[in-house]
């Protein structure tokens, strides 16, 4: 009688109602996902094993391959995390929408984006990726998924008008720009040099984006 009832609990739960085994499901998966994430950013794909992350996650390695089988399981679960992560933080860079005109701002936190643990463990899936078949295409349709909001989010941010001749260009050299710092950043952390750039940049989007 009580395994019916218990059997008639769960069909009259509503879809979105987790149990607490399911929760704790959940949290392990996040865990390791967030663990996978942190180990490539520190120690690259070479030394980001199941059991290393299993460890930093403080779970077993049963438990991990419970969730992710194998080692490309793992990672491309990971692949699909950190471009979420980075297109949430770039939802996130002005809840409110720039103060009207504080384009420095936009390029400062532009740049910030790329020299955070999200984009090195990025950078570590691309240079995985590129050893990696079955890695590849995960990394390439997610990655360019990214780099097309990110553009979307800064034309907004910035107030520029695409329509008028140069302006996606601009725009677009602005996040390779961007990108290229956070690589140089990966060896030696220029803040003056980075703030430098950033205000040429400046510059040179108020002259090519106001009328």
């Amino acid at each position: 009688m009580g395994a019916v009832s218990t059997v008639g609990d769960r069909m009259d739960r509503s879809p979105g109602e987790r149990t607490p085994k399911q929760d704790r499901s959940r949290a392990t998966r996040q865990r390791l996902l967030e663990a996978a994430v942190a180990c490539l950013a520190e120690h690259g794909w070479a030394g980001s094993t199941v059991s290393v992350v299993a460890e930093r996650a403080g779970v077993s390695r049963g438990a991990a391959q419970h969730h992710f089988p194998t080692r490309e399981d793992l990672f491309t679960a990971a692949v699909e995390y950190v471009a979420e992560e980075r297109s949430e933080a770039i939802r996130d860079l002005f809840p409110q929408g720039a103060a009207a005109g504080d384009r420095r701002a936009v390029v400062s936190a532009l740049v910030d984006l790329y020299t955070g643990p999200l984009f090195r463990a990025a950078l570590h899936l691309w240079v995985a990726a590129s050893n990696e078949e079955q890695l590849r295409p995960q990394v390439t349709e997610l990655e360019a998924r990214v780099g097309r909001e990110t553009h979307r989010i800064a034309v907004d941010l910035l107030d520029a008008d695409e329509s008028r001749p140069g302006v996606r260009e601009t725009v677009q050299g602005l996040l390779d720009m961007a990108r290229g710092l956070g690589l140089a950043n990966l060896l030696t952390d220029d803040k003056g040099r980075r703030d430098k750039v950033v205000a040429q940049w400046t510059q040179l989007l108020e002259a090519a984006l106001t009328d």
